[in-house]
């Protein structure tokens, strides 16, 4: 499909500098294509009223850690030159994959001193060679620490990584470290966080379980590929970079278990969905899952597992929009979209949230 026709406008206004107070105070679009508004405005707080016991909600407990490095390149013959990493991929103890900034002017071997203002973190030097060079500004850094050594320093000298749109409007703050972060995040390697859990507190919680709806956690560490534009011109030629998931046989057997008795899974956030997909053979079943997931997701694609979707309200021509549109409809997001923007919604990251429904089938059809 012609990425153009997920374009939409939205003012400037719009786009959510600050979470609500308290989190569940947050509005809630619940659109329906199977209802007659279709579009009904709700709070966070009212989520219980569109489940039902034995439901199932999946939740992504990965945890956002502070990857956002700043350092100095260094390079025999050349000054030192300042510049940005932000990790996206660990694909060994000592090695992630990255995105830098300047990425042209860097070169496989360079050595960059990570830490703050340039300087060496507390604990001793952070160091990395660049190891490989790909597109779009894609390095891959081999450190001198590795595994918790690592870990520790990358917590020291890193930033939390805000979303570009917000990062442009004001710096990170201490705030940050908990605003962007669920209340039951857990494993630790996302760069960017799964934000429709962003909504959940032990009050919704408590809710929840006093109706009978389960709570069930996977995880994908979320990766900062999940910010970067679409650049093709035709959904089909563009690339999603892999991120990293876990779906555990205990999880995938209780998922299934819920289906089998007439329950609906509930995804909080596309991540969660993305991996419950990955993880779905095409009759449903879920089966557990270990490794890299690139699935995406466009307008045509048949939805295996997942029946209600709770999301964020997502940036024109982005994947994120280009999944939404396919799982409740094409005409149906686009007109949901300019409901939210008309009714004052709060975009992306720390925004609003949505409740979407697939449309019912037509006599004859599968899914």
């Amino acid at each position: 499909m012609r990425v153009d026709l997920f374009d939409f406008d939205l003012p400037d206004e719009r786009i959510a500098l600050r979470p609500a107070e308290p989190r569940d105070s947050a509005r809630l679009l619940v659109v329906d294509p199977n209802s007659p508004s279709q579009l009904s405005d709700h709070r966070v707080q009212d989520l219980p009223s569109f489940l039902r016991p034995g439901d199932a909600i999946v939740f992504n407990d990965t945890r956002v850690i502070p990857a956002q490095l700043e350092g100095t390149r260094h390079r025999e013959g050349a000054p030192g030159q300042q510049v940005s990493a932000t990790l996206h991929m660990r694909v060994a103890p000592d090695r992630w994959k990255a995105f830098a900034k300047p990425g042209k002017r860097i070169k496989v071997g360079d050595r960059i001193q990570f830490g703050h203002d340039g300087n060496s973190c507390m604990l001793g030097s952070l160091e990395a060679t660049v190891e490989e060079k790909g597109d779009s500004g894609e390095i891959t850094l081999h450190f001198d620490l590795s595994g918790p050594s690592l870990d520790e320093a990358i917590a020291t000298v890193g930033h939390i990584p805000l979303p570009p749109y917000i990062a442009a409007k004001r710096p990170e703050d201490e705030r940050d470290r908990t605003d962007y972060q669920t209340i039951y995040a857990r494993e630790e390697g996302a760069v960017a966080a799964p934000t429709a859990g962003l909504h959940f507190t032990p009050a919704l919680f408590d809710t929840l379980d006093r109706l009978g709806v389960e709570r069930h956690f996977v995880t994908l560490h979320v990766g900062a590929g999940t910010f970067l534009p679409v650049k093709a011109d035709d959904t089909d030629d563009h690339k999603m970079h892999l991120e990293i998931g876990y779906v555990s046989a205990e999880t995938a057997a209780r998922l299934n278990a819920v289906k089998a008795r007439g329950g609906r899974i509930v995804c909080v956030g596309t991540t969660s969905l993305r991996l419950i997909e990955s993880a779905a053979d095409n009759d449903g079943t879920i089966k557990a899952w270990s490794g890299p997931t690139g699935i995406f997701i466009t307008p045509g694609y048949r939805f295996k597992a997942v029946d209600i979707l709770m999301t964020n309200f997502h940036l024109p021509r982005s994947t994120l929009f280009m999944l939404v549109s396919a799982f409740a409809g094409f005409e149906t997001m686009h007109g949901a979209y300019q409901h939210a923007i008309g009714s004052g919604y709060r975009f992306y990251s720390y925004g609003d949230a949505s409740l979407l429904f697939r449309p019912a089938l037509v006599p004859g059809q599968t899914r």
